[in-house]
């Protein structure tokens, strides 16, 4: 379940993606939190400014932590993010050893939002966290606050209609 103290960090990944829409990137925004409540690392997807297709905020968290705190730590660590891992993010966020997860926006809601929208679909299966790494501790989809995340991917489409037109 998640706590009222919690909102502040998903909302803080809302605000990334749209920082990462506002840069012209793919809205998704990603806040790694330790046990005691401390942000420890926060990111942007950077899949276009970046140049690297890889450059999910999930998936750079589940390596600055596999870099930067010990197994324990990452076990005890909790990562908030816009969106449902894909999954590469699941994978990688596994293999490191972190274990909750807690987003406000689905995989599920994900793909209706772009069908209904126009969106093509991604280069992957659009797996849920779970389906891909069963044993991780998930938490979401958040109402109140997915539909902020909507508005944004709903942005993005109609950014990417009126640039190819």
């Amino acid at each position: 379940m998640v706590a009222e103290n919690e909102l502040k960090y998903l909302k803080r990944c809302v605000e990334l993606a749209r920082e990462a829409l506002e840069a012209g990137d793919a809205p998704f925004g990603s806040v790694l939190v330790n046990s005691k409540g401390e942000v420890l690392k926060e990111d942007r997807n950077r899949t276009v400014t970046g140049k690297d297709a890889t450059l999910h905020p999930e998936f750079t968290i589940a390596i600055w932590a596999q870099q930067n705190l010990s197994p324990e730590e990452r076990a005890a660590a909790t990562v908030y993010t816009s969106g449902e891992h894909c999954p590469l993010c699941s994978s990688a966020h596994a293999w490191v050893g972190l274990d909750r997860i807690v987003y406000v926006s689905s995989t599920e809601q994900l793909v209706k939002w772009r069908k209904d929208l126009g969106t093509p679909a991604g280069p992957v299966a659009p797996l849920a966290i779970n389906q891909v790494a069963p044993g991780l501790k998930v938490e979401g989809p958040i109402e109140g606050l997915h539909q902020e995340v909507f508005e944004l991917h709903k942005k993005k489409q109609e950014l990417a209609v009126a640039k190819s037109g």
